[in-house]
Order: structure tokens, then C-alpha cells, then sequence
């Protein structure tokens, strides 16, 4: 145990008290005053604290809003309209939890977006990108079962549609929505289902991975824009010459992002919540009523890329990805040097997997390729084959294909939104190949053209 004189402060005593049966001091050192982020961090770097910051929003209204909020199908669309109206200030809680929502996706979108741009998925950092990815995934959950919550006329047949997807897997499909629903309909069970789990079972979950996700990134340091490990060169101190401790520089510096943030946040919140319809849909404002369904289903705008792609699925472009399963095989068997055994596996493969894309529905392949969207991102580490790291030393051309691709999400984002039309499907299946061919594809473009010389040290201008 550690000793403290006798006549210490009373607050150093109560300090000492506390870290002789609880490492308070070490955590703070270790993972804020004494953890040296790189100098270089850019504005692309506020989005970590800023996620940090809509988490904790989001549970401390979340808390305000279930000790008013009634998990019935009754009375749930009843006990949302008696919290913006009659619960004191509960128009505003609800307002911060809605718009919290979208803050949310548009904060970790845009984190996920500079990891890809910087290479902060790359060795040694594969875990702390699979940790996010893995939040990411519960972001999605717990985000459709609170959709569901309000009760409205696009939480229920939004529900409607994405539980009833699940029935289109072969075998177990029709069984595995029944466990979902609770019901042979979405009903009150449905509903206190996705209420358990939106309030309790996700967020545990989530806040498990959250703390997994900084405990890993402290392990092995922040990158930086250079791409480079500040751990490599260190003074006689033993610190990174290109490192300053996390607090007070970046905790200060992070307040700047925080306070742009707020600014933005509460100008939605008074004058703009529903946001054009995209935060909240005006049909949600609509009971909801199982016998009128509504014009046009969508999802809410941060699934609508992934709807896209669900819906672009049809028999037709079952043909294209079948066509392309096989061009991949025939690619292996011809220009790889792997073993003939190994080629010949992969052919047969190639064909069965045809063989049972052609013999299922294309709904059940939008699913697939609805979840493989995503699953993909976790594979990012072992896709990218290019020297360095970040954007900034990698070939010129790699710039416009990270534009492509950002343009081609949003244009799946738009059209997913947008009621069906032929033109729309089609923009939307190039736009599903373009996705998946960024990826799948990055194994061999990303190792293409000449890398810049990376320096040594970060390369930082004080300002």
C-alpha cells in the first residue's frame, strides 16, 4: 500500500485512500495525462469524443424517456404524445433523443470515414478497427428496435418489412421472424421485445465494445494523418518526440469540436427536429394502424444505403452476381499460382454457390447482401495491400476512387429513400457493384501505382 505523510491535504489523504484499493490515479495517467496521442491530429480526430458525447446523451435521455414511456401497443403512440405534451419539458427530451439518433450515425460515419482515409485499420490496429465495426453493428440494432418504440404508422410497417425479411431464409426463415416478432404478427410482443432490448440488453452490449474499443486503441496508440508510429522515435524521457499528453492538449482542443457540435445539435433540436422527415417521418407522426399501410416504406436515413442495396436484388441482378461468383473462380484458377487442388475446390464451390443462388429467392440474397454491407467493413485490415497507411502518400488516382466510392453511398443513401422506379433500381444495382467491388477488389488495386516517400517524423505546423 501506498504510504502518505501524515500531514497531507485532506483531499490528497482521501486520494491516497482511494488508490490504495482502486487504481483511480493509474487510469487517469495511463489513458489521459500520461497517453501521448500524436501532435499532427487534424479536425477528422473530433468525432471520437464527439460519438463519446451522443452515447452519453443518448442514455441519460433515454433514462428520462422510459419513466414516462408505456411498452404497450395500446398505449405507446398515447404515452409518446403525453411526453411531448404534458410531461414538463419532455418535448425537449424526446426532441434531443430523436435527433441524438441521427447525430449518432452521422458522428460514427464520418470516425469511420477517417479511419479508412488514414489506414487506422491497418497492423497493429485490427482490433480497435473490429471493435468499431462491432459497434457500429449494435448502433444499427439498437437504433431499429427504438424505431420501432414510438409506435407510429413507419415504425410499424418499417418493423414490418425488415422481420419479415428474415422469413426469406431458406429452412429456418419462417421460424426465426416468429422468435423475432413473438407473434404471428408485429404486436405487443414485438414491441416489448425491442424495448427490452433497445433499453437494456443492446446498450450493455454497446457500452462492453466502447470500453473494449479505447482499452485497445490506448494499447497500441493513436495513428495520425502521416500514417506513421510516434512510438518509434522517443526522447530520453522515454516519450514520443511526436507525442503531447492526451490531457490537457486533445481534452481542451476536443471542447472546440464539442462546442460546433452543440451549436449544430440544438439548432435541429428548435428549429428543424423533424428534419425534412428525414429524423423523424411525418407518417410516424400517424398511429400506427395495421389495416392502412402507408404509400411508401423506408427505412430511416442511415439504413437507407444498405435498403438500397436490398432492393436492387432482383432475379435479373441475382444473374450478375452468379456471373460474378464464377468470373471470380475462373480469375483464381487462371492467374493465381495456388495449388491445382486448391483451384479446383474454388471451381467446384463457385458452382454450387450458383447452383444455390439460382434455386432461392432473389429476397433472400437482398438480405444477404443487405448484411454482407456490412460484414465486410470487418475484413477491411486483410484487404488492403498498399505500402502506406494514409491517404496522403498513397498514388494521386486512390484519392478519386475513395470520391467514387463516398459518392456512390450517398447516392444509394438518396435512392433508398426514393419510392422504386427502373431507373432508380438500376443506378442502384451499378451502385451495389461498385460497393462491394471497392472492397473485393482492393486486394489488387490498393497494391497498384507509386506511394510517396513517407518521412520519418509526423509532419505538424504549430498553430
Amino acid at each position: 500500500m501506498k504510504e502518505i505523510s501524515p500531514n497531507a491535504a485532506a483531499s490528497a489523504k482521501l486520494l491516497n485512500w482511494v488508490d490504495n484499493r482502486f487504481p483511480a490515479s493509474k487510469l487517469y495517467k495511463e489513458h489521459l495525462s500520461e497517453y501521448y496521442a500524436p501532435k499532427n491530429f487534424n479536425f477528422w480526430y473530433f468525432f471520437g469524443s464527439l460519438a463519446m458525447l451522443v452515447l452519453v446523451i443518448q442514455i441519460v435521455t433515454g433514462i428520462f424517456l422510459v419513466m414516462h414511456y408505456k411498452p404497450e401497443a395500446t398505449l405507446a403512440f398515447a404515452s409518446v404524445e403525453y411526453i411531448m405534451r404534458d410531461v414538463p419539458w419532455g418535448w425537449l427530451i424526446r426532441y434531443m433523443h430523436s435527433t441524438g439518433a441521427s447525430a449518432f450515425f452521422v458522428v460514427v460515419y464520418l470516425h469511420m470515414f477517417r479511419g479508412l482515409l488514414y489506414g487506422s485499420y491497418r497492423k497493429p490496429r485490427e482490433l480497435v478497427w473490429i471493435f468499431g465495426c462491432a459497434i457500429f453493428l449494435c448502433l444499427m440494432a439498437e437504433a431499429f428496435m427504438g424505431y420501432l418504440l414510438p409506435w407510429g404508422q413507419m415504425s410499424y410497417w418499417g418493423a414490418q418489412v425488415i422481420v419479415n425479411l428474415f422469413a426469406a431464409i431458406p429452412f429456418i426463415g419462417p421460424d426465426l421472424a416468429l422468435l423475432i416478432r413473438g407473434d404471428y404478427v408485429v404486436g405487443d410482443a414485438t414491441l416489448n421485445r425491442f424495448f427490452s432490448f433497445h433499453v437494456i440488453a443492446v446498450p450493455l452490449v454497446l457500452l462492453g465494445l466502447v470500453a473494449a474499443h479505447i482499452i485497445a486503441l490506448h494499447e497500441v496508440g493513436s495513428n495520425n494523418p502521416d500514417g506513421i508510429e510516434i512510438k518509434a522515435t522517443k526522447g530520453a524521457d522515454g516519450h514520443p518526440l511526436d507525442g503531447i499528453p492526451f490531457h490537457p492538449y486533445y481534452t481542451v482542443h476536443d471542447i472546440l469540436g464539442v462546442a460546433v457540435f452543440l451549436m449544430a445539435f440544438s439548432a435541429v433540436i428548435f428549429f428543424a427536429p423533424e428534419f425534412g422527415g428525414y429524423f423523424l417521418e411525418y407518417n410516424n407522426f400517424i398511429p400506427a394502424d395495421s389495416l392502412k399501410t402507408p404509400a411508401h416504406i423506408a427505412p430511416v436515413w442511415y439504413f437507407t444505403p444498405f435498403y438500397s442495396m436490398l432492393r436492387a436484388i432482383t432475379d435479373e441482378m441475382k444473374y450478375v452476381l452468379m456471373a460474378c461468383v464464377l468470373g471470380a473462380a475462373v480469375f483464381t484458377a487462371v492467374k493465381t499460382r495456388l495449388p491445382g487442388l486448391v483451384k479446383g475446390v474454388a471451381l467446384v464451390v463457385a458452382l454450387g454457390v450458383c447452383a444455390f443462388m439460382y434455386s432461392t429467392d432473389a429476397k433472400f440474397w437482398g438480405v444477404v447482401i443487405m448484411g454482407a454491407a456490412v460484414i465486410i467493413l470487418f475484413f477491411l485490415p486483410w484487404l488492403d495491400n498498399c505500402g502506406v497507411k494514409s491517404i496522403r502518400y498513397r498514388p494521386s488516382w486512390h484519392k478519386y476512387i475513395y470520391a467514387i466510392f463516398v459518392v456512390d453511398f450517398f447516392v444509394l443513401g438518396y435512392l433508398g429513400v426514393q419510392p422504386p422506379s427502373p431507373a432508380g433500381e438500376r443506378i442502384s444495382q451499378i451502385g451495389t457493384l461498385f460497393y462491394f467491388g471497392f472492397f473485393l477488389l482492393m486486394p489488387w488495386w490498393s497494391a497498384k501505382g507509386e506511394t510517396k516517400p513517407v518521412p520519418s517524423r509526423v509532419v505538424f505546423a504549430a498553430h
